[in-house]
């Protein structure tokens, strides 16, 4: 495929300016993420209207332009999975591309696989296969061969051709503005996950007690600074396992610290202070500001086998009408629905997705009728593909 490289700053200027005058740019990036504190941008493969171009960031002084030129224009932004394309651009200049259609996003909304991968999704809409064979790659390594970049380029190359499918199979569905709510949500949810306090992602801290979460807090905010300074993952600097055996033993003599099996090297012997500093803050937060659960009503048994239940049904309400089960909700997204509707939320919360938007339309509705008692659910045929029929009670 040609394409053209872009190596200097000069030539990304003319680049963006070409953005600025496209209809449709197709991106996607190459990262390398396990060896520092975010991921590494290496590549960057653009289509513009079908023009391919290779940006190379690691010998751009300034990538900035690129990222203010996609966000700007009236152009389409065409992504696989662009979460990181996302994050990226919120990094650089704090906000997105222009019009984003992710066509794993799209591809869910018409009852395909979701998510599908890059490959399964240009086979099954375009009847294409794209090469494999450059998915261990370190991209961070130059030269870079010419194999390599063909390889990066193809994941471009079919983006605007699988869009052209999947939106005239939307407009057969009129679910164009699904999509557009869609793709608003899901950038919330990508801003909302980088802004917000992300120490609740900490894995074994959910029968904590506020105080030990508190501990726990203030730990994840030094790791995160410390893994900021060098430049590394944050696991790396401290597992997640020790952050919470170090919350668990409340301890703050640097010499008990030292003591925990993990905590014996020689690169967090600098820090036993600094760790010891974390607990005693986390001991003293007044009782008034330590984390709080969600205020909700405890969720008896029979939530969760109603969920059970109804997380089958909404897999043939899916089937029947194109959807993909798993961009629609899993079972938890059910048990959420018959908690808030038996009025287990709490008055601020915010209601849960099966009971907004386009998800109320087609599912959530028809499980309130079957909470209500006004669908029943029949089996019509066992051995069929869709054997459950909803049917009114009383006809």
């Amino acid at each position: 495929m040609d394409y053209d490289r872009i190596t200097t700053d000069d030539q990304l200027a003319e680049l963006t300016r070409r953005i600025g005058a496209a209809e449709k740019v197709a991106l996607d990036t190459e990262f390398v993420a396990e060896h520092s504190y975010r991921p590494q941008l290496c590549l960057v493969q653009l289509s513009l209207d079908g023009q391919l171009a290779i940006i190379d960031p690691l010998k751009i002084r300034d990538m900035d332009p690129l990222w203010r030129g996609l966000a700007r224009g009236d152009h389409e932004t065409i992504v696989h999975a662009g979460r990181e394309e996302i994050v990226f651009s919120m990094t650089a200049i704090d906000a997105v591309p222009a019009r984003l259609f992710d066509v794993q996003i799209a591809a869910g909304l018409i009852g395909l696989e979701y998510p599908a991968g890059y490959g399964s999704l240009a086979q099954k809409l375009l009847g294409a296969s794209p090469a494999k064979g450059e998915t261990r790659t370190d991209w961070r390594r130059r030269p870079l061969s010419e194999q390599q970049l063909q390889y990066a380029l193809n994941d471009v190359a079919y983006l605007e051709p699988m869009r052209n499918q999947l939106v005239a199979r939307l407009e057969q569905l009129d679910r164009t503005q699904w999509l557009a709510d869609e793709m608003q949500r899901w950038t919330d949810q990508v801003r909302d996950a980088q802004q917000r306090d992300r120490w609740r992602r900490v894995s074994g801290i959910g029968n904590l007690s506020p105080r030990v979460k508190a501990i726990v807090r203030e730990l994840w905010r030094w790791r995160e600074g410390e893994a900021e300074r060098r430049n590394q993952p944050p696991r790396r600097v401290l597992r997640d396992d020790l952050l919470v055996e170090l919350a668990r033993r409340h301890t703050t003599d640097p010499k008990r610290i030292r003591a925990v099996r993990g905590m014996d090297r020689s690169d967090l012997r600098h820090a036993y202070g600094q760790l010891a500093d974390c607990i005693r803050r986390g001991k003293q937060i007044p009782d008034a500001e330590l984390p709080q659960a969600a205020h909700r009503r405890p969720l008896p048994a029979k939530i969760t086998m109603l969920g059970q239940f109804l997380a089958s049904a909404v897999g043939s309400l899916c089937h029947q009408a194109s959807l993909a089960p798993s961009i629609v909700g899993n079972p938890t997204d059910v048990r959420e629905l018959i908690a808030y509707r038996l009025g287990y939320f709490h008055k601020d919360d915010p209601p849960p997705a099966l009971a907004v938007g386009w998800r109320a339309e087609m599912i959530g509705s028809v499980l309130d009728d079957l909470l209500a008692g006004k669908l029943a659910i029949r089996i019509t045929d066992a051995e069929s593909d869709e054997p459950l029929a909803f049917e009114p009670v009383g006809e």
